[in-house]
């Protein structure tokens, strides 16, 4: 089956994420830490994608990056490129060291900007390693670091100074839901089924006209019958910001 066209954002915010072929692990040592960090930096600054946050972890990376002109698949291939080569030189091994092509998730308003900021930030914790403030390879030191190629002037203009960025990243929300490698939603034919039958309507989009707590009862139906906040936010046209909360 033929791969679908890659959606770009309008507002230019993607989540990015690339993966080790069969789960392998991309990273063995400082070294190759800092090897895929210093391409990270010279291929976003040659291709005017920024990246706002990273983090990488043992078989993948995530990265929030701002790319106006379309230009993360090939700040992205010549990443695979080269760090590919590299890691295959060095540990003498042959074949594809990436599993497929890139995952990407645009993001077209600010709240769910500032939710995959603390996902990808947060990767560490939720994997049981350590918290973000310790963890080694991620961004969270260079918030206000100017002097750094990642660039979170977007995120401090939204989130507030240093203490306020502390005490967002200290804010645990489980309904949190971003873009994993893995995770996939049912099919739209299944979503479509599930609106019908539960909620007795044709189209997800009438839950708009209904009051606040008849749309809040519809839209817990739909969460508890399997359908992801992603899912829900596309098929309803109700912010992502409002179905997490309820």
């Amino acid at each position: 089956m033929p791969r679908g066209a890659r959606q770009f954002s309008t507002s230019g915010y993607m989540h990015l994420i690339i993966r080790g072929n069969g789960k392998q692990i991309l990273f063995e040592d400082w070294e190759d830490h800092h090897f895929f960090l210093s391409i990270l930096e010279k291929y976003c600054m040659e291709t005017e994608v920024k990246i706002l946050a990273y983090c990488l972890m043992d078989n993948h990376v995530h990265l929030l990056v701002h790319d106006q002109d379309n230009n993360s698949s090939r700040m992205m291939q010549k990443i695979g490129v080269s760090y590919s080569g590299y890691y295959n030189r060095k540990y003498e091994k042959t074949g594809h060291l990436f599993q497929d092509r890139f995952k990407s998730e645009a993001i077209e308003d600010e709240a769910y900007l500032l939710t995959v900021f603390r996902y990808i930030l947060n990767n560490p914790k939720k994997a049981g390693i350590c918290s973000a403030a310790a963890y080694e390879w991620n961004s969270f030191p260079l918030y206000d670091t100017r002097d750094s190629f990642v660039d979170t002037s977007k995120l401090r203009e939204l989130i507030g100074d240093r203490k306020s960025y502390l005490a967002f990243m200290d804010v645990e929300d489980e309904d949190e839901e971003c873009m994993e490698y893995d995770r996939a939603d049912h099919s739209d034919e299944w979503a479509k089924h599930i609106i019908q039958k539960y909620l007795n309507i044709e189209s997800g989009t009438a839950i708009q006209e209904y009051n606040r707590n008849k749309r809040n009862a519809a839209l817990k139906i739909l969460r508890e019958k399997g359908m992801s906040v992603r899912q829900i936010e596309r098929f309803t046209g109700i912010n992502r910001g409002i179905i997490q909360r309820i």
